[in-house]
């Protein structure tokens, strides 16, 4: 059981239409009776309690918190039955995080997914962040949009993203610029946390992707590389800009059919 208490976190988590309730109110303000007025519609049960009680439940709460059964995320899905869902789709954007584990660093990230139209996010399970309130309050609610896959082994993870056409890319300081990449078609970036990429993972990139920095710190926080990169890719898709591929001529890469050998 978790309990959301940020105003956005509680709106879109009502709004998704996922299993929640009750709303529990104490004191209700203006913006707290317009969540009231929320839940009412959609016909979640709604409870007053006292001030002293949401303090147990949620220190930081505002006067109104959200009872959630699972954490208050989007509903799990397997990376088996995404992939097994796409069809012929071409254009479709995973997100692979290894070892986020700031549960702020991991809401900031679902954030800028739920704006750049990331398909599905998949991260290790049992070692990435898990503090769902802190998530949803962080993602300003995007926690409840996002479809997120845990599994046990990203490495196999990445391997059936390359069955199903998926080009992987790695983000790390010492890869190519990522303006000169196609990342268009589909496309897993792989996002690792203060100690970078896991070597098991990097040897399984098609390439590794950076972000141009002229900084005197050593580098951006992932939260906010990972917005940048996840930029990229809808601007490509967005104008129709073709890069190249790792290891092919120009833009003909397109449409190629990846193999186990490339």
């Amino acid at each position: 059981m978790a309990y959301l208490s940020g105003f956005h976190a509680i709106e879109e988590r009502i709004k998704s239409g996922a299993s929640c309730g009750p709303l529990l109110v104490a004191k209700p303000g203006p913006r707290a009776r317009e969540l009231m007025d929320l839940a009412a519609a959609k016909k979640i049960r709604i409870d007053r309690v006292g001030a002293a009680g949401l303090d147990r439940l949620a220190p930081d709460h505002r006067g109104i918190v959200l009872e959630v059964e699972d954490g208050g995320v989007s509903a799990g899905i397997t990376l088996e039955n995404f992939l097994a869902g796409l069809g012929e789709r071409r254009d479709v954007l995973v997100l692979v995080l290894d070892e986020i584990t700031d549960p702020h660093n991991y809401g900031a990230i679902l954030r800028s997914c739920d704006q750049f139209a990331v398909d599905l996010v998949v991260s290790r399970r049992r070692r990435s962040a898990k503090n769902a309130p802190i998530i949803a309050r962080t993602s300003a609610g995007a926690s409840a949009w996002v479809p997120d896959a845990e599994e046990g082994n990203l490495v196999r993870a990445v391997e059936l993203l390359k069955e199903q056409q998926f080009w992987i890319y790695g983000a790390d300081m010492d890869g190519r610029a990522v303006h000169s990449l196609d990342l268009t078609g589909r496309t897993a970036l792989v996002m690792g946390g203060e100690g970078g990429l896991s070597r098991l993972l990097r040897e399984r990139c098609d390439g590794i992707v950076s972000v141009p920095c002229k900084g005197r710190v050593d580098s951006l926080n992932v939260s906010v590389a990972a917005g940048i990169l996840l930029y990229e890719v809808s601007r490509q898709r967005g104008s129709g800009t073709a890069r190249s591929k790792p290891g092919s001529a120009g833009g003909s890469a397109k449409q190629h059919k990846r193999s186990r050998d490339d």
